[in-house]
């Protein structure tokens, strides 16, 4: 299950030549929209679950609150429990995780091109913004889970004097990134908005910031970039062009020697990397309890 501020995804299956049933539907209220994933995978009877969902949430097994969502700008989705409902309605291993920490597993178990990876970083660009880190071989977890969507980056207000949308931070990465940004900054939304129109040059500044802080901190082989923003492929090259430029020759590698068109990349998976990365997180829950 890939549960999204916008929309969840579930489905059945072994992977992504094996997938033999798959709904998807509008995120509502909490139970309404758990209720209807309960029913699903009550159908199917599966051996496992693998459960992803929108964020911030608690991910520590020793906490009273592990499994629910916490502070979230999602009206009704603040304190939700998503665990304890699949809890009490199946006696199966349910594995548990961030959206985009799962769309981050699912490109890096079943994209050929990234098994071969110590490190990635998956980056969803969309509603929200926030980024899935993996180290050899491992999702990065810590105090919480990292939150890449809220690091501040530089924000000219002689260029850009939006203040920015987030309710915590205003001016974060999200705050001046995120699609609803680019909506109320634009007063319109991002997917109308033109290839000439200068949100782009904008956008594609902020996520090279982002970015350029990623790769000078993590040092990850591949940074990949999805969400509903990113469907706009023009940014890539813009995206990649800035991150060079920012970086100014500072890191030295092969990589870099070129236009970063192997490296900062769309997903492999597409729009399904989430969904997948959920079913890779099921096989390997259901193997570790057998």
């Amino acid at each position: 299950m890939e549960g999204g501020g916008t929309k969840f995804v579930c489905a059945v299956g072994s992977g992504p030549d094996d997938i033999r049933d798959e709904i998807r539907f509008s995120t509502t209220s909490p139970n309404e929209t758990l209720g209807r994933a309960i029913d699903f995978f009550q159908k199917h009877q599966p051996a496992a679950i693998g459960l992803a969902s929108f964020g911030p949430l608690d991910l520590d097994p020793a906490s009273p609150s592990y499994g629910h969502v916490t502070a979230t700008p999602k009206p009704g989705w603040s304190n939700a429990d998503i665990l304890g409902p699949f809890r009490r309605a199946f006696d199966i291993p349910l594995a548990f995780e961030l959206d985009v920490n799962a769309a981050a597993i699912g490109e890096y178990t079943w994209a050929p091109e990234n098994r071969a990876l110590d490190s990635l970083v998956y980056y969803t660009i969309g509603t929200g913004i926030g980024a899935g880190i993996i180290v050899n071989g491992q999702v990065v977890h810590g105090l919480t889970h990292p939150e890449a969507g809220h690091v501040r980056i530089p924000h000219d207000r002689s260029k850009d004097p939006f203040p920015g949308v987030c309710p915590f931070h205003g001016d974060c990465f999200e705050g001046l990134a995120a699609g609803p940004a680019l909506a109320a900054r634009w007063g319109q939304p991002g997917d109308s908005l033109p290839d000439e129109h200068p949100a782009w040059d904008l956008e594609a500044g902020y996520i090279a910031a982002a970015l350029v802080n990623t790769i000078l901190t993590l040092s990850p082989q591949r940074i990949v970039l999805g969400g509903g923003v990113m469907q706009r492929r023009y940014l890539f090259p813009l995206i990649r062009l800035k991150v060079k430029e920012l970086l100014n020759g500072y890191v030295v590698s092969p990589v870099f020697e070129g236009d970063l068109g192997g490296y900062i990349v769309p997903p492999a998976l597409g729009n399904r990397s989430g969904v997948l990365g959920a079913l890779a997180m099921a096989r390997a829950t259901g193997d570790e309890q057998r």
